[in-house]
This record gives structure tokens, sequence and C-alpha cells, in this order.
């Protein structure tokens, strides 16, 4: 079977915005801690959360509109939430992402002259100016064709990595499997499944996106929506095992432990990639670590300002006409603001992020299954009994885990 790239597109936006600290960050260390033992987690969180991703792609090709719209329709209660929840969470998940990016950039293109510290924050600033430029003049279709060659030339270089690592491996690799029990390793689990394979409320930026494709190519109908959707999230999985293997062969009973300064862990990283598989990989470690956060900073950047600029028309019934741009400065601006206060504590910004998304999650399963299953998506697009079935599963399972947490803590 061949697969049409012309045809792909909010998948694959998806993937670039779900491949990135879940799998370079939450998912090395799953791997460098606990060998393969958190591969059930990982398997099962995204079983879990796929249908309430799915929903997105699936209410917009049905409908023409974004799980927002639906939203609107529900009742303001639920778009107002949504808004002061992402109001609350965006600056430190797009800091998150940033801050990872910028320290791979500093360690692969250098400190530009200054030290360490200051080289991550100048490194920030163009980063982001980056992504700006890109996604003010190209918009969506620049976009659309640029995260292809993200995720193929990520793909790529993850893959060999993976298999580079396999050949160099001369030590019995354990499939045992491991239930957290300490109130840290609990913290790690509950942070590793929040952002796995992705936050939850991606389904909603997937939906903006699909409707965006839509108005670029008239064939994009339900059955190549899903079908995209299908692309995008089976490569999410495959890459995050291929994180985990990577964290397991080269770091596990290391005795290493990562640090939580953008600079230093970006350099970690790449230097036990090497350590162990020789100078001539940094080349590819370097390509797959730095397209990972680079395409998850760009999809960020333009999905949370797209959902606020949308969601603040439907709060006041009103058009605004330079809202994105609006909500994108914004959001720029005040990335930089919190990662100058503070670069130190990448992993102090990472857990708080990765934390929230899972506590959060239940509601946007809720919402997102209550909305495909009632009478404002058109009954041969509502969910199958299967799908019915999984999705309940995966509602008690979300709130099982989050429930799991607070208790422990």
């Amino acid at each position: 079977m061949t697969i049409n790239l012309k045809k792909l597109g909010p998948g694959l936006l998806f993937a670039g915005a779900a491949i990135g600290v879940s799998h370079l960050v939450q998912s090395t260390r799953a791997g460098a801690d606990f060998g393969l033992g958190l591969l059930w987690a990982l398997l099962l969180v995204n079983l879990f959360k796929y249908p309430f991703f799915q929903f997105g792609p699936r209410y917009a090709s049905a409908t023409g509109e974004s799980l927002l719209d639906g939203y609107k329709k529900m009742g303001n209660g639920i778009l107002i939430t949504y808004y002061v929840l992402t109001f609350g969470t965006m600056f430190a998940i797009q800091t998150a992402v940033t801050i990872v990016s910028a320290g791979l950039a500093s360690s692969l293109f250098g400190n530009l002259g200054f030290n360490a510290e200051l080289a991550v924050k100048i490194w920030t600033v163009i980063i982001l100016a980056i992504c700006l430029v890109l996604l003010i003049i190209g918009k969506y279709k620049l976009l659309d064709g640029l995260i292809k060659i993200i995720i193929i030339t990520l793909s790529i270089s993850t893959i060999a990595a993976v298999v580079v690592a396999l050949v160099s491996n001369d030590t019995p690799i354990s499939m045992a499997q491991v239930l957290p029990k300490e109130t840290l390793e609990i913290g790690f689990l509950i942070a590793f499944m929040g952002w796995m394979p992705a936050p939850l409320d991606i389904s909603i930026w997937h939906s903006l996106w699909a409707v965006e494709k839509r108005k670029e190519d008239k064939e994009f109908n339900a059955k190549s929506a899903l079908f995209d959707f299908n692309v995008g999230y089976i490569s999410t999985i495959i890459l995050g095992i291929g994180f985990v293997l990577l964290g397991c062969l080269v770091m596990f009973n290391s005795g290493e432990t990562f640090s939580g300064a953008a600079s230093e862990f970006s350099n970690q990283l790449i230097e036990m990639y090497t350590t162990s598989l020789g100078n001539w990989a940094y080349i590819i470690i370097g390509i797959a670590a730095f397209t990972t956060m680079f395409s998850t900073t760009l999809t960020t950047l333009d999905a949370s300002p797209r959902a606020m600029h949308r969601t603040t028309q439907l709060l006041f019934n009103k058009t605004f006409k330079n809202g994105f741009l609006y909500w994108i400065f914004t959001l720029a601006i005040g990335t930089i603001i919190i990662f100058f206060a503070f670069a130190s504590e990448m992993g102090l910004l990472v857990k708080i992020a990765t934390v929230l998304s899972f506590l959060t999650a239940p509601f946007y399963a809720i919402i997102n299954y209550k909305l495909i299953s009632s009478k404002h998506t058109p009954e041969k697009a509502r969910p199958s009994l299967k799908m019915h079935i999984l999705s309940w599963l995966g509602i008690i399972f979300l709130i099982g885990f989050s429930i799991y947490y607070l208790t422990t803590l």
C-alpha cells in the first residue's frame, strides 16, 4: 500500500506536536530508569487515549467545524473551562518544549561565543523568532508542507539510532514489567503518561488543523481524515517505543541521572549516545533530537494561539481580524519571560506541564466523548459499540490514575 503524502497533514501535525518532551525526555528517562519496565504504561495509555484523540478529526470531517465549535453548542461553561485551562497551561507547555529545543541547538550548533546559560537564552529567542516567521508568513500551508519533511527526517534518524544501539548492545534485555511504588517513581509514571503520546487537548488542535486542511484540499473527507490520523498516531507509538529502547540500551543501570538544566541535559543526552555508540553517531542523534523538539515547538506555537483565537471568537460571538497574531505574540513573549525566570529549572517546568496535562485529561476525555455521541454529531459519524466501550474504559483509566496519583502524593 502506498501513502500519498499530499493527502496527509493534520495527522502528521499531531505527530509533530506529540513527539517531543514525551518522547525525547520522558521516554528516554523511562528507559534509563526502568529499562523496558514501563512499556505496559506506554501501550496502555496510548490505547485508552486513542478514541479521545480520534474524535477530533472525526468530528471536524463530519461537521466541517472544530471541537471548539462543538463545545459552544454544549454550553458556554465548557468553553470557558477550556479557555481558563489553556491560558493557565499554554505558557508552561510552550516554555517546556522551547527550553529543550534551545538546549539542543546550543549543544549542536554552538554557544555563539557566550557562556552556556546565556547561549541557551539566545537560542530560545532565535528559535521562537524562526517559528514566528514561518507561521505568520507561511500560515497553515507552509506548516503542512514543512511538517512532512520534519517527520520523515525524525523517523529515519530515530529508527537508525535504535538499530545502531541494538547492534552495539551485547547485554540481555529484560522484558519484565514494573509497577512503581515509591512516591517519586509514581510521580514520574503520571508525568510519563501525561504527555504520552500527548496531552488530550491536542485533539482540539487536530480538529482545527483538519478544518484548515479541508480549506486547502476539498477531497479531505472523513475516510482520509481518519487514515491521516491513524498514520500520525501509530508513528507516535513506534517512536515512543524507540526512545524507551534508546534510554534502556544506552543508559539503563549506568548510574547516571539527567540534569534539570536545559544546556546540561542536552549535552548529557548527546554525549550519552556518542559515548556508547561512537562519535560517528553524533549527527544521527543530533538530528533525531533536534527535529523532535523543533517540530513540537513549531506546532505548539501555531496551535495554542489558533485555539485561543477561535475560543475568543466563540465566547464573544465576534470576529477578531488579528486575533491569531495577538495570541501568537502573547505566547512567544510570555514564553521568553518565563524562560528567562526559570531557565535552570527545565526539569521542574516539564514535570509541572506533564502532570497538569494528565490531571486535566479526564475533563477532555469526557467532553470529547459527550460531543461525538451527541445530537451535534451526524449519526453516521458517531462511535461504534466497540469505540463506546473503549471510551468508557479510557475514562475510568484516566480518572482512576488521577485519583491514584493525588492520593499517593
